[in-house]
C-alpha cells in the first residue's frame, strides 16, 4: 500500500480447458458468470433454472486448481530492488521480512489474466500489496538506482486491519482498495473521499495471523477485486494494461501462498 461501478458480483463456475489449448476467452469466461447469474436470479424469483439445481450459490470462490491455471513459483520472479534476503521461497509460499520497502516481479508481462493468492501479516499493522501491470520503464529505473521505492502500476492493497488504529484515516482502508499508482485507472463506488482509490463495498479482510484470500481478475483494462469469495472493489480505463505482477514488501513481514495465474484471450 502507498500511502499518500457499482457491479453485479458475478458468480463463476469453472471453466474446462484442456492444457494443449490457448488461453480461456473472454467470451468463455463471461458466459460462465451470465449462466451463473441467470441461475441465482430464476431461484430468487422462485423458478427453477430447468433442471439445474435450486440451491442458491453464496459466493464465488476461485481457487485456481481449475484447467488452464498454473502455478507462479521462484523461477517465475526476478529481483528488483529487494535485498537478497528480503524474499524466501518455501514450496507454494512466499515469505517476505518487510525490509526494505521494495518488490519482486514476474519474469513475464501479463495482459489479461485471472490470479488467484492468498496472504497473510505475521504482525499488526502490516503493509503489503499486489501490483498489476506495473510498468516496464519503473521496474527498470528502479532495479538501476537500487534503492528504496515502489513501481507505477494499479496496486491492490494487502493492508492488516490494526493499520491506522484506533483512527483510521478516511482516504484508505484495510479491506481491500484498489488504486492506480503513476497510472491511469477510474475507480468503481465506493470511492475514496480523494477520489482516487476504490474502496470496498463490504469488510472481507481477516486480521494478522489469519489467511485471506484473493481473487483478481484484469481484462482489457479493467481490474476486479474479490476478497474472501466477495467482490468488492476494482476500476476500468486502466492506461497501460499490460505489465508486470509484483509482490511488496513495506515494512512488515508478510506471506504470500496458492499463487495461480490463468491467462484469459
Amino acid at each position: 500500500m502507498l500511502i499518500g461501478a457499482t457491479s453485479v458480483k458475478p458468480l463463476y463456475r469453472k471453466a474446462v480447458m484442456k492444457p494443449e489449448q490457448t488461453p480461456i476467452s473472454r467470451r468463455t469466461l463471461l458466459g460462465t458468470g451470465v449462466a451463473a447469474m441467470a441461475a441465482t436470479a430464476a431461484i430468487a424469483s422462485g423458478r427453477p433454472h430447468q433442471d439445474e439445481d435450486v440451491t442458491p450459490i453464496r459466493q464465488a470462490m476461485i481457487d485456481g486448481m481449475a484447467d488452464g491455471f498454473l502455478a507462479l513459483g521462484e523461477s517465475d520472479f526476478a529481483k528488483v530492488n529487494s535485498a537478497d534476503d528480503t524474499w524466501t521461497f518455501d514450496g507454494d509460499a512466499i515469505k517476505c521480512t518487510g525490509q526494505p520497502t521494495s518488490v519482486i516481479r514476474t519474469k513475464k508481462q501479463y495482459t489479461n489474466f485471472e490470479l488467484v493468492v492468498q496472504w497473510m501479516h505475521h504482525k499488526p499493522a502490516g503493509n503489503s500489496g499486489v501490483f498489476v501491470w506495473a510498468t516496464p520503464d519503473s521496474i527498470e529505473r528502479l532495479a538501476k538506482a537500487g534503492k528504496p521505492g515502489l513501481p507505477q502500476g494499479i496496486e491492490v492493497q494487502v493492508l492488516d486491519l490494526a493499520y491506522g488504529q484506533p483512527t483510521p484515516e478516511n482516504w484508505y482502508t484495510s479491506h481491500g482498495d484498489v488504486f492506480p499508482v503513476g497510472v491511469k485507472m477510474q475507480p468503481f463506488p465506493p470511492v475514496s473521499p480523494n477520489g482516487q482509490r476504490s474502496f470496498p463495498s463490504k469488510n472481507r479482510s481477516r486480521g494478522h495471523g489469519q489467511w485471506n484470500h484473493y481473487y483478481i481478475r484484469a481484462i482489457n483494462g479493467e481490474v476486479r477485486l474479490w476478497v474472501n469469495g466477495e467482490e468488492v472493489s476494482g476500476g476500468t480505463n486502466c492506461d497501460p494494461r499490460t505489465g508486470f505482477l509484483c509482490l511488496e514488501s513495506e515494512g512488515s513481514p508478510v506471506t504470500f501462498r496458492g499463487l495461480r495465474i490463468r491467462e484469459v484471450a
